[in-house]
């Protein structure tokens, strides 16, 4: 009997986005600022330790998915699980992160600490974000999953944003040692909601497919050099054989120019408070814990998804973020004298648009395997976790780096106070056009994005009338043209043998 997803164990497994959502947002908006403010690295330094860590640990993360999807044969894998041993192994290494904020080490000290945060991050989330397609097929139990965990990435994104901004008003302005304490308290939390999550999930039951395979194991292991060397070129062509699913190219393309546009955002914003509005780091931090109010939009989030789908979320997250930065560069160029709480009114709307940003492609995503199933008659969880987790770090990497590019370009000068006119209108024309130009790109991409509870329950129902022996003749034509819609494949194509 398959067991039941209820809201304590959505809560279990949505904990570890806490990780997912705050470790990322804190280094997302304070680890240029730190690096360059407090340890010394110019802007280029600083953007080129996440974009070359964040490189190398994308291509690690591409096998990482493979690698999760064949664990069960190994016997780690049969005693904790495929996918949620890598969550018992990671709960003690999130400990890391707090070496993330030591100051006064050097350029090489902090690359290597943060490429292997990077990893031991990828080696949690790949396969966690796989569980929701292990435990349950039900699209209203794969939402309340995702909504779980969408909510806790937002109570992360608020830890995130508030902490530090207690923490530096505590120390003052000008004292390194708030972001040390910022990087304990978050790896301890890290390491615990880590842990969690791998005691309340579990994983589907082995098919009779992948219990042949695991017979066959003693085999694979005895290929040789030539044959693992072709076995590696074959992993690269399925990794590029996902992109042939239509809805799963919509849904990246959303996702990384969507997730890009805040990245951007976020690790602009407070060199944008500080020089651009001139305004204290502390209100910055402030602005940005506003965050909090996507713990309810989470939640109606979660409803709206269900009721509407993704596209029509996707158009009022970046319709309501586009807007704020409207009214923010309205601030910026007539600097009003009740501008702090604008600010503080614009920032508190933008939250509501960026959390929704966050919450739609994860829920999207437990149900692109579902399609991919429908062409290959195959179950790839890992490998589009794999190549999504693969391309968003590539995207990051190459965003942040251009941006410290930028900054040094534009005039930026390391460590002080005051800033040439030329930095100030760098760093504003980073904020606005590389936010705007993105999220435009996203919101033409959406309109035409048609998965939801519906067509997915057609797919699904048709999937397993072609698994009970089927006739392709008696398929209707919405279900036909559905069908084809979502995958990208002519009908006779879909469930080939």
């Amino acid at each position: 009997m398959a067991r039941k997803v209820t809201i304590p164990i959505g809560i279990g497994y949505g904990l570890t986005d806490i990780m997912g959502g705050g470790a990322f947002t804190v280094i997302g908006a304070w680890l240029l600022f730190f690096y360059t403010t407090f340890v010394g690295l110019s802007p280029i330094e600083a953007a080129s330790i996440v974009a070359f860590a964040r490189v190398v640990d994308a291509i690690i993360s591409l096998f990482m998915g493979s690698f999760t999807d064949h664990f069960y044969k190994n016997y780690f894998g049969k005693k904790f699980g495929r996918r949620r041993f890598f969550l018992l192994i990671g709960s003690p290494l999130m400990l890391v992160y707090t070496l993330l904020w030591l100051n006064g080490m050097n350029y090489w000290f902090y690359l290597t600490v943060y490429l292997l945060f990077e990893v031991i991050a990828a080696m949690v989330l790949i396969p966690w974000e796989t569980l929701p397609s292990e435990m349950t097929k039900d699209f209203n139990q794969r939402t309340k999953l995702s909504t779980c965990r969408m909510f806790l990435s937002a109570v992360g994104t608020f830890l995130a944003t508030f902490i530090p901004g207690l923490l530096i008003s505590h120390f003052g302005e000008n004292n390194a040692s708030a972001y040390f304490v910022n990087g304990l308290f978050f790896a301890i939390l890290f390491a615990v909601c880590v842990f969690i999550s791998y005691k309340v999930t579990w994983e589907r039951e082995l098919t009779e497919a992948m219990k042949e395979e695991l017979e066959a194991s003693e085999a694979i292991q005895k290929r040789t050099f030539a044959q693992q060397l072709r076995r590696f070129g074959n992993l690269w062509l399925e990794y590029g054989s996902t992109l042939k699913v239509k809805a799963f190219r919509k849904h990246l393309a959303i996702y990384l120019l969507s997730f890009t546009a805040k990245d951007i955002y976020n690790t602009v914003f407070v060199f944008f408070c500080v020089y651009c509005l001139s305004i204290p780091s502390s209100v910055a931090a402030s602005l940005l814990s506003l965050s909090i109010i996507g713990l309810p939009v989470t939640l109606l989030a979660g409803l709206a998804m269900i009721k509407y789908g993704p596209s029509r979320l996707y158009v009022f997250a970046y319709s309501v973020m586009l807007i704020c930065l409207g009214c923010l560069f309205a601030v910026y160029v007539y600097n009003p004298q009740s501008k702090i709480m604008l600010l503080f009114i614009i920032a508190g709307i933008y939250q509501i648009g960026r959390c929704v940003l966050e919450f739609t492609p994860w829920n999207v995503f437990p149900f692109i395997p579902d399609i991919d199933e429908a062409i290959t008659r195959k179950r790839r969880e890992g490998l589009f976790a794999a190549v999504m987790t693969f391309t968003r770090k590539t995207s990051v990497a190459i965003a942040t780096f251009t941006v410290g590019v930028i900054l040094q370009q534009g005039g930026f000068v390391t460590g002080s106070k005051i800033q040439s006119p030329e930095a100030i209108s760098t760093i504003a024309s980073l904020l606005f056009l590389g936010t705007g130009v993105l999220l435009v790109l996203a919101l033409l991409t959406a309109l035409s994005f048609r998965l939801n509870k519906r067509t997915h329950g057609i797919l699904v129902i048709e999937v397993e009338r072609l698994k009970n022996h089927g006739s392709k003749q008696a398929v209707d034509a919405e279900t036909k043209h559905i069908m084809e819609d979502l995958t990208g494949y002519k009908y006779d194509k879909i469930w080939a043998e």
